[in-house]
């Protein structure tokens, strides 16, 4: 029997999307993940994209959606109790200096909770990464606490810095890069989730695991320094499998 009563629809002539129910789920997540594994065994040169609830298949050549989708099912049914990747618990450093945090304190008076608090909590959970876009390297993180949950800002900024951490809705991010958005500022972190210049320029995969940690402004100047001369390495912490 089927976990999740999946959709499967045509996405031009060389993709097709798999839909799974519209909820923010880490069952689903591990499901959506399962399945990618699976695929890539039976169609390595296949390119696949995960998100929320989705998973898009992508080819280099045109694809017979009917025979595919059939095959696709068959796969689904018969396969899914295999293990799920390698996964991390990735560690990454924010310093929430106003000068970082430029909606910092505008962000505490519409809580009307303090910025200590703020910190306490953006630091306090281990959040999912659920999807990886619409910059290279920008993760969607969920596991946001339900205080912190904010409506994007009115009117987006055309620069928002590199390494800016940001909240919108029910979700945190990190801009790998300097870029136009919208999410509330609340800080700044050093690291470079995505680097042109490495093998694989995003380390991170969606399924991963981050967690937050404050540090001061001295400590996100050395963090800088040392991630420019290449001796900085982010901590982290390779997960067991989880079978949900």
């Amino acid at each position: 029997m089927d976990k999740f009563k999946l959709e499967y629809k045509p996405f031009g002539r060389r993709a097709i999307l798999i839909q799974w129910p519209r909820l923010i789920s880490e069952s689903i997540l591990n499901d959506i993940i399962r399945f990618k594994k699976i695929i890539l065994e039976h169609y390595p040169k296949l390119e696949l994209v995960p998100a929320y609830n989705s998973l898009t298949l992508m080819s280099r050549t045109n694809l017979n959606f009917s025979s595919m989708t059939d095959s696709l099912r068959t796969l689904y049914r018969s396969n899914m109790k295999v293990p799920l990747r390698e996964r991390k618990l990735w560690h990454i450093p924010v310093c929430y200096d106003l000068e970082f945090g430029i909606d910092l304190e505008e962000f505490s008076n519409a809580k009307k909770m303090s910025i200590e608090r703020i910190i306490e909590l953006h630091t306090e959970p281990i959040y999912t990464i659920y999807a990886i876009g619409f910059l290279p390297g920008f993760m969607y993180l969920g596991g946001l606490p339900e205080a912190l949950h904010h409506p994007r800002r009115g009117k987006p900024r055309l620069h928002i810095p590199q390494g800016s951490v940001g909240i919108g809705g029910e979700q945190t991010g990190v801009y790998p890069q300097e870029s136009p958005g919208g999410w509330n500022i609340i800080g700044n972190s050093p690291v470079k989730i995505f680097n042109p210049k490495n093998e694989n320029p995003c380390g991170v995969n969606v399924g991963d695991k981050i967690k937050f940690y404050s540090v001061d402004k001295p400590t996100h100047e050395l963090v800088t320094i040392q991630v420019e001369t290449g001796i900085f390495h982010l901590k982290t912490l390779e997960l067991d499998d989880q079978s949900s």
